[in-house]
């Protein structure tokens, strides 16, 4: 590895942000979950969730939507909502879900600065019942049109881009937020790509 290429690596890690995380849920197009982790790898969340309780886990992610990011991110995979959720309990403080109810909460209102785990559900139903019931709450992204929805890597993209912009104004990017061994432990993996 040169040390133009550590340096980066460096550089990148010490911007990685470890108390937020992404969930997908049953997101059926894996170019849409690509779409997702080229997001989240730009604004330097390392760990993603794919939970696939109705639909068979994907053997791959669209390549072409992803620009191969899914290889610098940790993906943590799951069939069973109950352990997902039981592991994002251990490691963040709130679980949200994106999911149109009486009583959602803008996610301006959302303080991201806190712990927090954001679920995304599927393109055709959202987030399950099951999900919902052990999440801590929803949110929604404000819309002034007719649709209330938005394609699930657009919807992620604003969400996080908001939450980049509340960590940037509280210094959140200023120091490491990974372990050392954590950033340690990645940069081993990251060299040998």
């Amino acid at each position: 590895m040169t040390p133009e290429r550590e340096e980066k690596f460096h550089r990148v890690l010490s911007k990685r942000q470890s108390d937020l995380a992404i969930v997908m849920e049953n997101v059926d197009d894996p170019h849409n979950i690509s779409a997702v982790m080229r997001t989240c790898e730009a604004v330097g969340i390392q760990d993603i969730f794919v939970l696939t309780t109705v639909i068979k886990p994907h053997k791959k992610f669209g390549h072409n939507s992803s620009s191969s990011a899914a290889k610098w991110l940790t993906i943590h995979s799951y069939t069973d909502t109950k352990a997902c959720v039981a592991e994002l309990r251990k490691r963040y403080s709130r679980i949200l879900t994106t999911h149109l109810s009486a009583d959602a909460v803008s996610m301006h209102e959302i303080d991201f600065t806190q712990s927090i785990a954001l679920v995304f559900g599927n393109e055709h139903d959202g987030v399950s019942e099951e999900i919902r019931q052990l999440a801590d709450g929803n949110f929604i992204i404000p819309q002034m049109g007719i649709i209330q929805s938005l394609n699930i890597s657009v919807a992620c993209a604003v969400t996080i881009y908001e939450a980049l912009r509340q960590k940037k104004l509280a210094g959140h990017y200023d120091t490491p937020s990974l372990s050392t061994e954590r950033r340690a432990e990645l940069l081993r993996q990251w060299s040998r790509l």
